[in-house]
Order: C-alpha cells, then sequence, then structure tokens
C-alpha cells in the first residue's frame, strides 16, 4: 500500500508540472494575442474597449480569440442585389463593355435580393415528340419480313402464261408471296423449333441441318402458302410456265440462287441461278424475271390438277417443300 501511494505521489507531481507548463504556455500565447489584437485597432476607442474585454477573459479564451472577435467585429453590411443566375436568361454587356447591337435587358431591379421567379404551369409545357424506336438502327422490315441482315425477299411467284393472240395473253397465279411496307407497330415473325421440319428437307450434306447449323440461324424463313390451282385457263402450245423473283441489299454483290424440290423430305429436283445487282433508289435490287419452270414442276401441277378430290392435293402438297438458298 505504501509503494502504491508513492507511486500515485509521483504521477500527481508530474499531472501538476505539466499543467503548470500548458498554464504558462497559454499564458505566453495569451499575452502575444493581445499585443496583435490592439496593434491592429486603430482608434484609442476600440483598444480600451478591447482592454476591458481582454480583462474579464481567460488565457484559453484570449488565445482562441473566437469570442472576441465576435464581440469586437463590426455588424456584416446588408446584402446586395446580385445578378448571379441572370446569365440563363440574359447575356447583356457588362457596362462600359462593347457588345451586340440587339439585346434584350431586364427590367431594372430594386436595391434588395431579388426573388427567384416563379416555376410556370405545367399547362404551359408542350409535350415532347415521341422519340424513334430503339432499334431504329435496324430496319423496320427486319423480323417483320422474309429479310436477313444482308438481303431481303421482295416478291415471289409461279405462273402460267396462256397466249391469246400475237401481242395478248392470260396469265395465272399459282404462288404469290408479295412484301408490304411493315411498320415498326407491326409484330414480330412468329419463332418455330426447326427441329419440327427437319424430315421435310433432305438430310444429306448441304440440307437444311447442317445450312442452320452452319449459320447465321437469323437468316432462316418458314414460309407456308396456299397453292392455286383453280384455273379455267386452258394450257396449250406457247403456255410457259415460269418463276419470278425479286431481291434487294445495301450491298453490291453477286448472289447465287439455289433452289431444291423436295417430296416427302427427299431432293427430286435443282435449279441453281446467278444474278447481279442494280442499282435503284439507293439500294441494290437482284431480279430473276420469268425463269422458266423445270420438266419435274410442270408436269406435277398437271397431275394435281387431275386428282379427283381436293384432300388428296392438300395431302400431297402437305409433303411437298422448297428449299431455297
Amino acid at each position: 500500500v505504501s509503494s502504491h501511494i508513492q507511486v500515485l505521489a509521483r504521477k500527481k507531481v508530474r499531472e501538476y508540472q505539466v499543467g503548470i507548463k500548458v498554464s504558462s504556455h497559454l499564458q505566453v500565447l495569451a499575452r502575444r494575442k493581445s499585443r496583435e489584437i490592439q496593434s491592429k485597432l486603430k482608434d484609442q476607442v476600440s483598444k480600451d474597449k478591447a482592454l476591458q474585454s481582454m480583462a474579464s477573459m481567460s488565457s484559453a479564451q484570449i488565445v482562441s480569440a473566437s469570442v472576441l472577435q465576435n464581440k469586437l467585429s463590426p455588424p456584416p453590411p446588408l446584402p446586395q442585389a446580385v445578378f448571379s443566375a441572370a446569365p440563363r436568361f440574359w447575356s447583356g454587356p457588362i457596362p462600359g463593355q462593347p457588345g451586340p447591337s440587339q439585346d434584350i435587358k431586364p427590367f431594372a431591379q430594386p436595391a434588395y435580393p431579388i426573388q427567384p421567379p416563379m416555376p410556370p404551369s405545367l399547362a404551359s409545357y408542350e409535350p415532347l415528340a415521341p422519340l424513334p424506336p430503339a432499334a431504329s438502327a435496324v430496319p423496320v422490315w427486319q423480323d417483320r419480313t422474309i429479310a436477313s441482315t444482308k438481303l431481303r425477299l421482295l416478291e415471289y411467284s409461279a405462273f402460267m402464261e396462256v397466249p391469246r393472240d400475237a401481242e395478248t395473253y392470260s396469265k395465272h397465279l399459282f404462288v404469290h408471296i408479295g412484301q408490304t411496307n411493315p411498320s415498326y407497330s407491326d409484330p414480330l415473325l412468329e419463332a418455330v423449333d426447326i427441329r419440327q421440319i427437319y424430315d421435310k428437307f433432305p438430310e444429306k450434306k448441304g440440307g437444311l441441318k447442317e445450312l442452320y447449323e452452319r449459320g447465321p440461324q437469323n437468316s432462316f424463313f418458314l414460309v407456308k402458302f396456299w397453292a392455286d390451282l383453280n384455273s379455267t385457263i386452258q394450257d396449250g402450245p406457247g403456255t410457259f410456265y415460269g418463276v419470278s423473283s425479286q431481291y434487294s441489299s445495301a450491298e453490291n454483290m453477286t448472289i447465287t440462287v439455289s433452289t431444291k424440290v423436295c417430296s416427302f423430305g427427299k431432293q427430286v429436283v435443282e435449279k441453281v441461278e446467278t444474278e447481279y445487282a442494280r442499282l435503284e433508289n439507293g439500294r441494290f435490287v437482284y431480279r430473276i424475271h420469268r425463269s422458266p419452270m423445270c420438266e419435274y414442276m410442270i408436269n406435277f401441277i398437271h397431275k394435281l390438277k387431275h386428282l379427283p378430290e381436293k384432300y388428296m392435293m392438300n395431302s400431297v402438297l402437305e409433303n411437298f417443300t422448297i428449299l431455297q438458298v
């Protein structure tokens, strides 16, 4: 216990010595601060007032000088009218500086702070014009018509022409696929699982499955159409069976069109044609015009016409497909 009391006594002495040093240091700083404040004051009245205030303050308060400065500092001047926000509405010239010949100036302002302008009512705002579709970079016909990123089908038709005389003829369309002008509000084409139609096309090399896996897969379209065989036109000498198709692209290229006729999933005949581009209205157009229909297709049409019942025709046509690449 005695040794513990001695330790506490020594600790207390050290604390007292530190306190004396801090106190003497504050007194030195206070005297220095007092001299600085008195040297800054010009008139005698202010000096006397400062001495009276410092006489009632401790050394720590004099050193901080925040209370003293609040007592001695004069009140701030009244705020003046400012126009810092005015450039948003008016870019008038600075007085004494050259400015534009025509300018609209604000009204004269009073000498007190201006009030911010009241916002106009919502009724005064006009609605913004509708923004273009987010996919405006994508052509409107893509995903809505038979079109890929490079090539678009404009028209496809299979027909028969029977001459009446040397200058006129009768025409019957078996198949006609025409493209209308789509808009962004039109629905997108329906997606189909290609595995459901693999058996309708050849599976050997160059068949639908191999082509689809090679891609691009967004360039494949399944088109189901009705063939119109209800024609009263009788074919005879000079009758022409033909196919016409038309495509467009933004690129100048040479296209090769392969048309494979398939029956019950087996390839029967193939026709390959090459076409070059023609620039029309800023786009490149490819036309395969009045291409003669192959002999197999002509005989196929004749046999369909002679079937006794329509359901028989439909049954045959359900297993008849064309693979065009």
